[in-house]
């Protein structure tokens, strides 16, 4: 669809402009804002390998994403946290409000899922993404922690020196988050949903 081709063109130049100005380029290191670049580019290219693997990075995390800011709300205080810079006055409330791409992110993945296919490959794929990443950001901003590359969520320590640190950080996302939402993402987009999908013309 053009219509969503250039959508998607739009918001990656406002995204990338305002975040870059908002939170420096280091920001663009962190998975979440890799996740919406990476979808852009899929979309734009119509590959349901980097839609799918961005998928496979991008759904539980926006769930939990939006749970915590929900919590916030309603509640006063954060669930499981990654929320908290939205209440944070340094940074303008406009910038911070597009951050809200997160509640739009699942239902737009499933969308793209649907009309492209579940492409398996994209569970290896978002692994050595998420490998390199984490790995670029152990030089980036270390007292921000990005990715967890320096200390873990739970209990805010390093597990050994930096290489087995990171292998455990990986070796986490990957049983924790993204093997479980490519096993559902096969189940639900399978080889025969694809075909079909496929024969009947459907396009991004």
């Amino acid at each position: 669809m053009r219509a969503l081709r250039l959508a998607a063109a739009v918001w990656l130049v406002l995204f990338i402009t305002a975040y870059g100005w908002a939170y420096g380029a280091a920001n663009f290191i962190r998975l979440c804002d890799v996740a919406v670049i990476l979808t852009c580019l899929g979309i734009l290219s119509g590959s349901a390998l980097l839609v799918s693997s961005q998928a496979v990075s991008s759904l539980l995390v926006d769930l939990a994403w939006d749970l915590d800011l929900l919590w916030r709300l309603v509640l006063g205080r954060h669930l499981i946290g990654g929320t908290e810079y939205m209440w944070d006055a340094r940074y303008p409330l406009w910038v911070r409000l597009m951050s809200l791409f997160h509640v739009a992110w699942p239902p737009l993945l499933f969308t793209l899922l649907r009309r492209l296919g579940y492409d398996p490959r994209g569970f290896a794929l978002q692994c050595g993404i998420a490998a390199i990443v984490l790995v670029g950001s152990r030089f980036v901003l270390p007292d921000e922690n990005l990715n967890f590359a320096h200390r873990d969520p739970f209990f805010h320590r390093a597990w050994g020196p930096a290489p087995a640190h990171l292998a455990l950080t990986l070796a986490v996302l990957v049983a924790a988050v993204y093997w479980p939402t490519h096993s559902l993402l096969r189940s639900v987009f399978g080889p025969g949903r694809r075909r079909a999908t496929q024969g009947a013309g459907a396009h991004v």
